[in-house]
């Protein structure tokens, strides 16, 4: 079998998998689920360094690991080298890895500064590296875009800035801020920005399937991929990008796998949150779960009136036993 491990810094990789940040997603019962699938790094949520620094406590929550997940990268956000450098000496030593985010285009990230509005400042960019890099003895990563817009296209000076000031490996999703996640991601600026640098590059966008990993790595050249949206409800995705990775065929998960799995995710998510938070939060993973199986229209539109955890773990066998019965 193909050795798939992968080296960022001094951090080794069982797979070139990594599971993205992505806010109200990733959280700790998330990522316990999609790491048996095969993912070399999961990241937790991408985290505020203002609220770390100040000791928020929901900040602090979305810190919490288990050892199952392991290795563990933190994600934060900011845009100021001196708080990020706190932030980072600040993190409990459990993570094996610290990302710093550059690219989310939320408009509340991106109004503060953080984000993908980092984009536009190639010299601040530089100096929260510098300053990350000089507190943090871990492997350190950024994820970015393309550039703040189609006029303003930089990925390349960006990841030359990263590179220089001892970021370890880099992940590009080759969109810009103003697309959003609309149209099609540029895989070419993938390949651009492998040949450009020595470190490590990661490629993320429109995975939807295990053939789309394979295509990305042997066309762009990247050392891995980041997998994001195209997991909602689907930790098979994982498995099936490295399945093709190693010239195998792809497999379609059969119903009751999938009713096994989404209980479990609502098991971890109740025992992690508690109830109340469990029901809110599963009711869009069970809609993503269900998604493509015949009814599951109907099945998501009733989940709103759902009040407790045990209706929405019997709402999910009646669900299944009719697909598998049918």
């Amino acid at each position: 079998m193909q050795n798939l491990s992968r080296h960022i810094g001094t951090l080794t990789l069982k797979t070139p998998i990594i599971l993205a940040p992505m806010a109200g997603i990733t959280s700790l019962p998330y990522r316990r689920i999609m790491k048996p699938f095969g993912a070399g790094l999961v990241v937790t949520e991408m985290v505020s360094a203002n609220g770390l620094i100040r000791d928020g406590v929901k900040t602090r929550e979305l810190l919490a690991t288990a050892a199952d997940e392991a290795p563990l990268a933190v994600q934060l956000f900011g845009d100021d080298p001196a708080v990020l450098s706190r932030a980072a000496q600040m993190l409990d030593g459990d993570e094996e890895l610290l990302d710093i985010n550059m690219g989310c285009p939320v408009k509340k990230v991106v109004r503060s500064g953080a984000g993908s509005a980092l984009l536009k400042d190639p010299v601040r960019v530089g100096n929260i590296i510098a300053a990350v890099r000089k507190a943090y003895p871990k492997p350190l990563t950024a994820k970015i875009r393309s550039g703040w817009d189609a006029q303003s296209i930089n990925y390349l000076e960006i990841g030359r800035i990263l590179e220089s000031e001892g970021a370890d490996a880099v992940t590009l999703h080759p969109r810009t801020r103003s697309q959003g996640f609309a149209g099609q991601a540029d895989w070419d600026q993938i390949t651009q920005l492998k040949s450009a640098l020595s470190i490590p590059v990661y490629g993320s966008g429109d995975i939807c399937c295990g053939a789309d990993a394979s295509r990305m790595m042997s066309q762009t050249g990247c050392d891995g991929i980041m997998l994001g949206r195209g997991c909602y409800g689907n930790p098979w995705l994982i498995g099936n990008c490295l399945r093709t990775l190693q010239n195998l065929a792809e497999i379609d998960p059969k119903p009751e796998d999938v009713l096994k799995v989404a209980l479990q995710h609502l098991e971890l998510h109740r025992q992690h949150f508690g109830e109340r938070k469990a029901l809110f939060e599963m009711r869009k993973h069970l809609s993503w779960y269900t998604k493509g199986f015949s009814g599951s229209s109907a099945f998501r539109a009733g989940l709103q009136t759902i009040t407790s955890c045990r209706e929405l773990e019997d709402k999910a066998r009646e669900f299944f036993a009719e697909v598998i019965s049918a």
